[in-house]
C-alpha cells in the first residue's frame, strides 16, 4: 500500500484500507518510515504495519469494524474500554468498533491486524447461537498470545497470512475457499476470545438428534461442487452452527466442514476410478468442489495414499 517518510502521505493511505485517524509522530520525525501491506477480501482485510519511529495513533471509534492486532516485534501502550494495557509479541489486543482507541507506538513495533467487518461478526455470532443478539459484541481487549484459545487465533491469523504470501487466498476475485476463510476467522474470534456473549455462544448448544445430522449429510451429498459453507449446512438440518460442530464431533470425530471435504474427496475417488471415460483430474476437482488443484492433489494424497494423476 506504502512505503513513505511523509506523515501526511501514511496517514491518508492507511486511512483508506482503515480508518480516518490522527498521527503524530512523539519521537525523532526523521527517523518515520512507515510501511503497510494490505490485501482485502469481502468482509476481512489482513494488513502489516510498522511506522519506524514513537507515534500516537489516534483513531477513535473505530465504527464499522473490530480489529484484532498482534505485534510481531517491539511493544505499543494501548488505551480502551477504559483500560491501559502495553501488547507485545506476548500479548495482543482486539479493538471494538463502537468504544474510543488510543495507540502509541514503539519505533521498533511492527503489527500483522485483521480487520473484520462488524456486520459480518454479527451475522455469524447469530448463525452460532441461533438467536437475534441482544446488542452490540464487544471483546475483552487482552488476548494472551503464548498458550491456549489466545494462541489458536494468532497461529490461525499468521496461517491466514502465510496463505495470502503465497497467493493461495484474496489473489483476485473471491471464490468460495475466501469466503471459507472470511467465515472461519470471524467463528474463530467468537468463540475463542472472551466476550459479552461467551455465555450467550456457551449455552446455545443443545444436543442435535441422528436425524438433524442426516440432514446435513443429504444436503453436503447434494451440493458436493457447490461453495456452501457452514452457516448453509446449519440452515438446512433447522440448526444453529454451534449444535452442528458439536454434533458432528460428538458422533464422527471430526467437523462438519472435514466431513464435507471427505465426502468430495470420496466421490472424486470415486470418479478418477471408472473404466471408461473418466474425468480429467481438473474436471473431477472441479465437479466435486476443489476450485484450487494443488490443495485438492494434497488432500486427495493425504486421504488415499497417492495423487489423483496415479492409477490405483
Amino acid at each position: 500500500m506504502v512505503r513513505t517518510r511523509d506523515m501526511d502521505e501514511a496517514r491518508h493511505i492507511v486511512a483508506r484500507k482503515l480508518c480516518d485517524h490522527k498521527l503524530e509522530v512523539t519521537g525523532r520525525r526523521s527517523s518515520l518510515f512507515v510501511r503497510h501491506n494490505a490485501v482485502s477480501g469481502r468482509s476481512v482485510s489482513v494488513n502489516y504495519l510498522h511506522y519506524g519511529a514513537d507515534v500516537t495513533v489516534d483513531p477513535g471509534r473505530l465504527g464499522s469494524f473490530y480489529l484484532f492486532q498482534v505485534p510481531l516485534s517491539g511493544s505499543a501502550n494501548i488505551r480502551h474500554r477504559g483500560e491501559e494495557m502495553t501488547a507485545t509479541t506476548n500479548m495482543g489486543t482486539i479493538l471494538n468498533p463502537d468504544r474510543g482507541a488510543l495507540l502509541h507506538w514503539g519505533r521498533d513495533c511492527s503489527k500483522l491486524l485483521l480487520q473484520v467487518d462488524r456486520t459480518q461478526l454479527e451475522t455469524v455470532a447469530r448463525s452460532i447461537t441461533g438467536a437475534p443478539l441482544p446488542g452490540p459484541i464487544r471483546f475483552e481487549m487482552k488476548v494472551d498470545l503464548t498458550n491456549g484459545p489466545g494462541r489458536q487465533l494468532k497461529r490461525l491469523v499468521m496461517g491466514c497470512a502465510q496463505a495470502v504470501e503465497n497467493g493461495d487466498l484474496f489473489r483476485g476475485p473471491l471464490v468460495a475457499r475466501d469466503l471459507r476463510a472470511e467465515e472461519d476467522l470471524a467463528h474463530a474470534l467468537l468463540t475463542l476470545q472472551p466476550s459479552n456473549i461467551s455465555h450467550i455462544i456457551e449455552r446455545s448448544d443443545r444436543r442435535a438428534n441422528p436425524r438433524e445430522i442426516r440432514i446435513a449429510l443429504e444436503y453436503m451429498h447434494a451440493n458436493l461442487g457447490e461453495p456452501i459453507t457452514l452457516a448453509d449446512i446449519a440452515q438446512a438440518a433447522r440448526m444453529n452452527v454451534r449444535t452442528l460442530q458439536k454434533g458432528f464431533q460428538r458422533i464422527y470425530g471430526q467437523s462438519p466442514m472435514q466431513a464435507l471435504r471427505n465426502a468430495r474427496l470420496d466421490t472424486a475417488h470415486y470418479m478418477l476410478a471408472a473404466r471408461s471415460n473418466p474425468p480429467s483430474v481438473s474436471e473431477a476437482a472441479f465437479l466435486c468442489g476443489f476450485s484450487h488443484l494443488g490443495r485438492f492433489s494434497y488432500y486427495y494424497r493425504e486421504r488415499f495414499g497417492h495423487l489423483p494423476s496415479e492409477k490405483r
